[in-house]
């Protein structure tokens, strides 16, 4: 898929209950980290139920021009036969990561802490996404910039050193990026890395580097025990391991916000994530009043899943603790839709996150809500809708700004507004949710190509 092709508008119309079952595509963060890992390790790393989108693929890639060897074996099915730590090579070429802002950041720090230089690039989202608080710790560990566009964007060329310096870094923001960025570099140096955080972001990386062979312990700390510090024994061995990648939360979100908005709807979401650092969405729409059963929890690949039950729901309006942020950082613009058919006012506080994703999804958010009717403000960086209880008017255009996030959440909201709500270009789907219109499209919905007549 290119980025720079002709937008291609998409149109999102109201119609009957959404009712099926279906399993959400694998978890991004956790198909980025498979790759990466795969890499890292020596030996063979089989992934079963890889997303298969754009970002994930250009992560593939990257781990390919870096020495590994990737073979696609089936659907979800993937074979990577690593080079260890220290073993990769420099690539032949630009590391082109699309719009991919998790694989981008992952890689450099694993570049960061590897004898390798490689040239990061993207597409004209991720070339306006800040990157200097990645390179920030990467650059104490001995890691140089060689080149990079202004205010330390990419394109970027990025040299490692021959052995990382093991560091203690406190977090400056709750995110998950930072701290694997720092913890994939610290694997080359001697010694102990360290990573503190003030608020417990997801923690995938810790999880997956002890299934592949490495020393990693995880105390709480910080006020009330919300924080983390994680500590990493440097120069592991990594071994090459079977990866079972369980539903994304994050994709799941969608069809789950459209059965809960779509009156009379019935979707059973099958093999969701339930990591109690990915559920703030579902302890949010639960408090709001949804109806979301969870059913038959099990473990797959080191997560905790469960089936989802979701039923149409009366939504009214909440607050959201801005300490909720890490753990659904992603999930805000579908939240805010659900949001706009709730009774009441929801409050979505401490979202400064939101203006460093695929867009300033903050204002992104924003704009969509104005565009179809809703009542909302933004207040530093807090986002406050009010609803009516009733469906909004829907009837807007909105900018996805390449944000494949704003474009799904706004097709949801379509699906349950008096009008249909057009977004402007439907093509960066593909990037995260490769199935999102034949999914739903299967459930009930009504979603066609081109702007509402």
């Amino acid at each position: 898929m290119s980025h720079d092709s002709e937008p291609q508008p998409v149109t999102a119309h109201p119609g009957g209950p959404l009712r099926g079952a279906l399993k959400p595509p694998g978890d991004k963060s956790i198909s980025h980290r498979a790759m990466i890992l795969g890499l890292l390790a020596i030996g063979e790393t089989r992934v079963e139920g890889l997303l298969e989108g754009d970002d994930v693929l250009r992560t593939a890639a990257a781990a390919e021009a870096l020495g590994a060897r990737v073979t696609r074996e089936g659907e979800g099915r993937w074979r990577i036969v690593g080079v260890g730590i220290g073993g990769m090579q420099d690539p032949a070429g630009v590391l082109d990561f699309g719009n991919a802002g998790t694989g981008s950041r992952l890689m450099m720090g694993v570049v960061g802490g590897q004898p390798v230089t490689a040239t990061f690039d993207g597409d004209a989202s991720l070339r306006k996404r800040p990157m200097r608080r990645i390179l920030d710790p990467i650059l104490k560990m001995g890691a140089q910039v060689v080149s990079e566009a202004e205010g330390g964007r990419v394109p970027l060329t990025l040299k490692g050193p021959r052995e990382a310096i093991p560091i203690r870094y406190e977090l400056p923001v709750a995110s998950a990026q930072i701290k694997s960025a720092v913890l994939f570099a610290g694997l080359n140096a001697p010694g102990t890395t360290t990573v503190i955080e003030s608020a417990a972001s997801r923690d995938h990386t810790e999880r997956m580097l002890r299934l592949f062979g490495a020393e990693v312990s995880v105390t709480l700390s910080g006020e009330g025990g919300h924080g983390r510090t994680v500590t990493l024994t440097g120069q592991p061995t990594l071994r090459g391991t079977d990866v079972v990648v369980p539903a994304d939360p994050s994709s799941a979100a969608f069809p789950l916000v459209a059965a809960l908005i779509v009156p009379g709807s019935e979707v059973t979401l099958r093999g969701v994530m339930m990591n109690p650092l990915r559920t703030g969405l579902i302890t949010t729409l639960i408090e709001m009043g949804a109806e979301i059963e969870r059913l038959a929890e099990r473990e797959e690949g080191g997560e905790t899943v469960a089936d989802l039950r979701v039923r149409a729901s009366r939504l009214r309006g909440v607050d959201v603790p801005a300490e909720r942020a890490p753990s659904m950082i992603d999930e805000y613009p579908i939240l805010a839709v659900a949001a706009a058919f709730a009774e009441g006012t929801t409050r979505m506080n401490g979202l400064h996150e939101l203006r460093v994703k695929e867009s300033d999804r903050l204002a992104a958010v924003a704009a969509g809500l104005a565009a179809n009717g809703v009542t909302h403000a933004v207040e530093g960086d807090d986002l406050i809708v009010t609803g009516t209880g009733e469906a909004p008017a829907g009837g807007g255009t909105v900018a996805t700004h390449l944000d494949h996030r704003i474009a799904m959440a706004f097709l949801v909201m379509g699906l349950a507004t008096r009008r249909p709500v057009t977004v402007d270009d439907g093509a960066m789907i593909a990037t995260s949710f490769p199935s999102f219109r034949p999914t739903m499209l299967a459930l009930g919905a009504r979603i066609e190509d081109g702007a509402a007549a």
